[in-house]
């Protein structure tokens, strides 16, 4: 079973990204509808984690959702916690996602079908409207984000197994740079930075909080 040689959110804070805010005006839904339908340029900040793991081996193509739910106080970001008992991830805050399945007839079609499953979440709630760059990470996975606007009400029914917690975060909190941290873990490897950007008792960091960057940066170009 894959588990962490370390404590991250026992490591120092070796700096943050400390770059403004993206806007409130480009956080509704209208403003991310028009975005991801633009073609401006942007540069992702990071797509593969390197030093963990070799990453010329195979990697198994999965996708992830990243659901903005539209609150009338304001957009959150609905995240889960993964049960610590898990091969990949254990314990971790995550998007709903998993692999690829071969009855799956697209990437977003995988990111859909394991949001139902793990959080019960109904597809119907939710109007894809673009995606992210294909982030690889130390574990094998070659991840899709595909961005989705979740609408309310919907019911959640998360799946024990996979699942410990469901939870929602600002996505203001998350699109500011003050509030994404670096630090850095040794391994085998080598020396490994990687982003954290808590929030009260969640610790969200590692492919999560580097997919974040890249949609902070995205929304920000």
């Amino acid at each position: 079973m894959a588990r962490l040689h370390f404590d991250p959110e026992a490591l120092p804070v070796d700096s943050l990204g400390g770059e403004a805010a993206v806007s409130l005006e480009r956080l509704t839904a209208d403003a991310l509808r028009s975005r991801f339908a633009e073609q401006r340029e942007w540069t992702p900040e990071i797509t593969v984690e390197r030093l963990v793991r070799p990453m010329d081996r195979q990697l198994t193509d999965a996708a992830v959702l990243v659901p903005i739910v539209q609150r009338e106080s304001g957009p959150t970001l609905l995240l889960t916690q993964r049960t610590a008992h898990l091969h990949d991830h254990a314990g971790q805050i995550s998007f709903p996602g998993g692999r690829v399945e071969t009855t799956d007839v697209s990437p977003v079609d995988t990111a859909l079908r394991e949001t139902e499953e793990e959080t019960g979440l109904d597809r119907r709630h939710i109007e894809v409207i673009g995606s992210l760059p294909d982030y690889c990470t130390g574990t094998g996975f070659r991840v899709m984000p595909v961005v989705g606007l979740v609408q309310p009400p919907f019911e959640l029914h998360p799946d024990s197994f996979e699942v410990a917690e469901i939870f929602e975060v600002p996505l203001s909190f998350l699109m500011d740079g003050m509030h994404h941290q670096r630090r850095t873990a040794e391994f085998q490897t080598g020396r490994r930075t990687f982003y954290a950007m808590p929030y009260q008792r969640y610790f969200i960091w590692g492919a999560t909080a580097g997919m974040l960057r890249n949609l902070f940066h995205y929304l920000r170009a």
